[in-house]
């Protein structure tokens, strides 16, 4: 499923989209929330410039725009339909669920959004 030169494998640990050799951020953890879209200018390996062109990223909000709603709705559907919670309670389980995802969101975002536009290349070399 993750073997290399998928996109998934390339979307989900957040590998360079062309040679997979290297991640793509300065920082791995998410969780370092100064640090969570500071990205390498290029890769070290193939040599590929992941801000393809100025404010190429500014598409990846689209993108984020589609993960948050459906991880809203599938928040909402978890606490009110299977935990009987009131409505109210499921609008706060959306809300406390995309705070807690949000740096994960945006880096997966981006992740799918670059990929959308290179493609693994297994003869990728400087």
């Amino acid at each position: 499923m993750l073997k290399k030169g998928s996109k998934l494998n390339s979307i989900l640990t957040g590998s360079c989209p062309k040679c997979q050799n290297e991640s793509m951020y300065s920082d791995k953890n998410p969780l370092h929330l100064t640090k969570v879209l500071k990205m390498n200018e290029k890769c070290s390996h193939c040599g590929l410039k992941y801000q393809i062109e100025p404010s190429f990223f500014y598409g990846a909000m689209y993108v984020s725009y589609g993960l948050n709603v459906a991880t809203g709705i599938a928040a909402f559907i978890v606490s009110f339909v299977f935990l009987k919670t009131t409505i109210e309670q499921s609008f706060l389980a959306i809300i406390i669920t995309l705070i807690v995802l949000f740096p994960f969101v945006l880096r997966l975002s981006r992740n799918i959004y670059i990929n959308m536009f290179v493609s693994y290349d297994p003869n990728a070399k400087k």
